[in-house]
């Protein structure tokens, strides 16, 4: 299953800016496991999202997890809106990789 992720900044962006190295930190963990598809800012710069590849069974926790280990929302950064999304077009490409 697939999933957004809408986040958005909860502060300034000067307190964005201090946590950002250890979001994307997390965020390429997430891409080595195979969770994380892909992600990026939002312009002008007010939050981001990423697309996940969650498992179907469980896909609900699976997506909690991704959201608690995230310095974003640990350190109160920013609030995380999560969407599993039933991908129609343009799923079987992403399947390939």
């Amino acid at each position: 299953m697939y999933a957004l992720a809408l986040i958005r900044y909860r502060v300034l962006l000067e307190a964005v800016e201090s946590v950002t190295e250890s979001h994307r930190a997390y965020l390429r963990e997430l891409k080595a496991a195979g969770t994380l598809v892909a992600s990026g800012p939002f312009s002008p710069r007010t939050g981001g999202a990423l697309l996940l590849r969650v498992s179907d069974d469980k896909a609900g926790a699976a997506l909690d997890a991704v959201r608690d280990g995230d310095p974003f929302w640990r350190d109160g950064i920013a609030n995380y809106e999560l969407l599993p999304w039933n991908l129609v077009i343009g799923g079987g490409e992403l399947d390939a990789r």
